[in-house]
């Protein structure tokens, strides 16, 4: 077991700096698309690897927020990249990956932690206060990024006007930069696992576990960079491959952020599945909402100030049966979330919502 550790601790340290190198020789020539797919995804492994190495160096709920602004970077990158790289894809890639990556997190994620943590520990309870929080949060940044430009007139269409779209990002930034500041430091006790809240008052959480040392924390802050500087530079020299096999099996244009959400999220989804079969339901659910709120509080206002700043019109609004499977995967998470214990029967349902959405992206 320790030797299958130490080589999967290797293996991260070695794919950001192989991925870096392949980074900056795409720039000056094509590479094979198998080699850059390969090492795009073990540089996406290695990212989050090493943000979770931080995370535990600085403790809950920090570790969640850190993991959580990983991921997001690297998907605000490779949505900026591929959208410069396609300017005639640009205009629903940011709407279709955020879109993705929201029933992604409610729906397959949430209901791989809810299954996985029930059938091991038949019955899991989480803090419903921060949960709640959290959920109230992501409700209001889906509706207003996703689903109202289809009801404003200044332009016609599923279009914010410019001055719309810097609202918006405005007020994505503040609702997001208020969550991650009670997350953090202002009710932070409503974000932490039962057994790690201070109970007997001496300012230190009643469990932890031997966090990595500062020169191991600052090694995979250097490899982090590494691995989000690659994957942003690989994505690029991958993005026409991508779209021309997408278009050679005739698949909508919703599956390339399908792909992205996947690809993305994989890691930091196989870490929430850990943390719930460990009975540590809490921090699965801090990571998936976290990341949940990251991705519209970040992406949104990245991708605002793209279109600004070079003319590129976005469009943000859904579909009408997008639109009826976001209401309904955030009523079920609600009710799922609404009592603070879960079981296998609330797992199963996200999981078929997922199926549903998924079925519905590829035969719509």
């Amino acid at each position: 077991m320790t030797s299958k550790l130490r080589l999967a601790d290797r293996t991260n340290d070695i794919f950001p700096i192989l991925g870096f190198v392949a980074a900056m020789a795409s720039l000056a020539m094509p590479l094979n698309a198998w080699m850059v797919t390969i090492i795009l995804m073990g540089a996406v492994v290695a990212a989050v690897h090493h943000a979770e190495v931080i995370a535990h160096r600085v403790g809950e709920p920090f570790g969640t927020l850190i993991l959580a602004l990983a991921v997001t970077v690297i998907e605000v990158g490779l949505i900026l990249t591929l959208m410069q790289a396609e300017p005639e894809k640009a205009q629903t890639l940011a709407r279709d990956t955020v879109f993705a990556a929201v029933m992604v997190i409610l729906n397959l994620l949430m209901g791989l932690c809810l299954l996985s943590g029930a059938i091991r520990h038949h019955e899991q309870r989480f803090q419903r206060t921060g949960i709640g929080a959290a959920l109230a949060t992501l409700t209001v940044l889906t509706i207003v990024t996703l689903v109202l430009p289809n009801f404003t007139s200044s332009v016609p269409g599923p279009f914010y006007s410019e001055t719309q779209l810097g609202f918006v990002a405005a007020v994505s930034l503040i609702l997001y930069g208020t969550f991650a500041l009670v997350q953090t430091v202002r009710h932070r006790d409503y974000f932490l696992p039962e057994e790690d809240i201070d109970v007997d008052g001496d300012g230190e959480p009643d469990t932890h576990a031997a966090p990595p040392t500062m020169q191991r924390t600052a090694i995979s802050g250097g490899l982090l960079l590494a691995s989000l500087v690659a994957v942003v530079l690989l994505a690029k020299n991958l993005s026409p491959v991508m779209g021309a096999l997408l278009a050679d099996w005739g698949a909508p244009p919703a599956v390339l952020g399908v792909l992205i959400a996947a690809l993305i999220l994989a890691p930091e989804g196989l870490a929430a599945v850990r943390a719930a079969k460990a009975d540590r339901l809490q921090t699965s659910l801090n990571l998936a909402l976290g990341s949940a709120l990251a991705t519209i509080g970040l992406t949104i206002p990245a991708v605002a100030i793209l279109s600004i700043v070079t003319d590129l019109p976005i469009s943000l609004g859904l579909d009408a049966k997008s639109t009826v499977l976001l209401f309904l995967s955030l009523i079920v998470a609600s009710q799922t979330l609404a009592n603070g214990r879960t079981t296998v029967l609330q797992g199963v349902i996200h999981l078929m919502l997922f199926a549903i959405y998924l079925f519905t992206t590829f035969v719509p």
